[in-house]
């Protein structure tokens, strides 16, 4: 044994609870006399460590031999303990962040912490953790609870950040055996699909909601525009001169931040039919002051704009119940999103040029406008299957039916 400043440590087996143990004994500076006192870490059972030689492989993995040499080791770290402390860090105060993070941000990666990873993998020793375990727990959580892939990969993110985190601030090594999520594998894409809209039926949704929610969502409709976004308006950023809307905030949550992107913030278009709609309402709605919201929550007097969620129960679903767009009690996804796929598909119909449609839905990524948004419909597919039959076969169809009889 090593009686300097760095140790090794030793092993002996003891006889615990769970059966013949491998223990790792070293020894510590005790603070309040100086003396050097014994302490002891279980590594792991005789039954699944079955030599010394193995054991030390265990020690060597967990990389026991360099945190119990450091001044302020006080046991292995748990997952839990990276965890509180990159909540506290990264996630409280962010007036002195260096990479500040947004509100929705913060609160998505507490939510995943809380209720996800820390019930889960807090107990655990934090390089104890295995790759294929957490790979398992990701598969069985999507088999289990029909997660989505993004959904997944948030997890598998947050946990990389806590265990980057606390190889920043050196409790682990640095080293890339010090962070298991090196090696997990997790897909990203959605298997989401949305719910296909035509201009016909999103008519008939917009008549079956009441104002103004009605030219809430028909500005939706036609502007490609966030619910977010749309709900932070202010009248003094609809300019009905120039018939331009400003995206200068979104409300998210109950609270105001700023646009998603650099592309969120562009002014966007507001054609003369729109700014008609939106000036009657104004001619209507007692929150008229071009510091007022467009629109504004009557019931909070409005101070504050209406909520998207409560919109969608009880006004946008059971509106697109009537128009038949989904069926009572069908569980799929649909809200003020899918607007946005519509208007989007609609452009690619109408033949509009792809970079006008970027345009529009005020996507930075080219890719993802026509990846995530320009979905063919079943009509489309079969029109466009129906102009090559035209030239494959034109007039000469029937030399092939006369070949069948």
């Amino acid at each position: 044994m090593a009686r300097g400043r760095h140790q090794r440590g030793w092993l002996r087996t003891e006889k615990r609870s769970k059966g013949e143990t491998w223990v790792l004994y070293f020894r510590r500076t005790r603070e309040s006399d100086g003396k050097r006192v014994e302490h002891k870490l279980p590594i792991g059972l005789v039954r699944d460590l079955p030599s010394k030689a193995a054991a030390w492989k265990e020690v060597e993995r967990q990389h026991l031999a360099s945190q119990i040499n450091q001044p302020d080791f006080c046991g292995r770290i748990t997952f839990a303990d990276l965890a509180y402390h990159y909540e506290k860090h990264e996630l409280g105060e962010q007036d002195d962040a260096t990479d500040p993070k947004a509100h929705t941000t913060i609160e998505g990666y507490k939510c995943v912490l809380r209720n996800r990873l820390i019930p889960r993998w807090g107990k655990r020793i934090a390089l104890g953790i295995q790759p294929l375990e957490i790979e398992q727990w990701l598969k069985g959580m999507k088999r289990e609870e029909s997660l989505e892939n993004p959904t997944l990969d948030r997890m598998r993110r947050v946990m990389n950040l806590v265990y980057k985190h606390g190889q920043r601030h050196e409790f682990l090594p640095r080293q890339q055996e010090g962070n298991p999520m090196n090696w997990v594998s997790q897909r990203t894409t959605s298997d989401y699909t949305a719910v296909p809209m035509t201009p016909k039926q999103a008519f008939e949704i917009l008549l079956h909601i009441p104002e103004p929610r009605r030219t809430l969502t028909l500005s939706d409709a036609a502007t490609a525009l966030r619910v977010s976004e749309l709900l932070a308006l202010l009248w003094t950023d609809l300019d009905f001169t120039d018939l331009v809307m400003y995206v200068r905030r979104a409300y998210v949550w109950g609270r105001f931040k700023v646009p998603k992107s650099k592309a969120s913030k562009a002014p966007v278009p507001m054609h003369p039919l729109l700014a008609g709609f939106l000036l009657a309402w104004r001619d209507k709605t007692p929150f008229c002051k071009d510091t007022d919201f467009v629109f504004p929550s009557v019931r909070l007097k409005g101070k504050k704009p209406l909520s998207a969620s409560i919109m969608v129960q009880k006004y946008l679903r059971p509106a697109a119940v009537k128009a038949g767009v989904i069926k009572e009690g069908e569980k799929v996804r649909f809200g003020f999103h899918n607007f946005r796929h519509a208007l989007a598909t609609a452009l690619v119909k109408l033949k509009v040029e792809t970079k006008t449609v970027q345009g529009m839905l005020r996507h930075e990524d080219f890719g993802t406008t026509m990846q995530l948004y320009a979905q063919s419909d079943m009509e489309s597919m079969r029109e466009a299957q129906g102009k090559f039959l035209d030239q494959l076969l034109g007039d000469r169809i029937h030399l092939l039916t006369e070949r069948v009889q």
